[in-house]
């Protein structure tokens, strides 16, 4: 279970390859505001989506990728995690406990430990609508993963439309569903 929450709070934000990542320092930005210390981790595809010194400068933690080498600090425990955005491929592996990088490793140790876990995809209606898919959000919903996808959180683009969706993309609404959650 998550540590008792005292005068700190911890969010691990995890970005995931997806167009609104370049912009997940909207998300640290609100979650600090409220008052969390943010740890932000990527997927190895995310890191070239991001500004690795801006989050770190934004955070000042280190923004976490790889394990950590033997004697490295370790980042805090985590009171909730928010997985934005999250594409396909993860939400897929995560449901089926693939742990091939550092960031599916932690989800899955972390949704095994009863860490109040969102996903906020950022996916197009072409692979919303595969059974693999679905039947993935299902089985993390059952696990007490709130994965935000249909009518008032994400609503999946038409393919070749994401970049529409940037401006638009409800980081607020995770913030808020971590918060009602700890």
């Amino acid at each position: 279970m998550p540590e008792p929450l005292g005068e700190q709070k911890t969010l691990y934000v995890v970005v995931c390859a997806a167009g609104p990542a370049s912009e997940v320092g909207t998300l640290v930005g609100l979650a600090q505001d409220r008052g969390w210390t943010v740890q932000v981790m990527a997927t190895p595809a995310a890191v070239s989506f991001i500004d690795i010194e801006a989050l770190e400068k934004q955070t000042g933690r280190p923004v976490r990728s790889q394990h950590r080498a033997p004697g490295d600090p370790r980042s805090p425990k985590a009171n909730a995690i928010i997985v934005a955005p999250a594409t396909f491929n993860s939400i897929n592996k995560l449901a089926n406990g693939i742990a091939d990088n550092y960031v599916l490793d932690v989800m899955n140790e972390a949704i095994g430990l009863g860490v109040p876990t969102i996903i906020l995809p950022f996916v197009n209606s072409a692979y919303a609508s595969r059974s693999p898919f679905r039947e993935s959000v299902e089985k993390l919903r059952t696990e007490k993963v709130f994965v935000l996808i249909g009518q008032g959180a994400f609503i999946p683009h038409e393919a070749g439309s994401g970049s529409s969706g940037f401006d638009t993309f409800p980081w607020q609404h995770a913030l808020d569903k971590a918060e009602k959650n700890i």
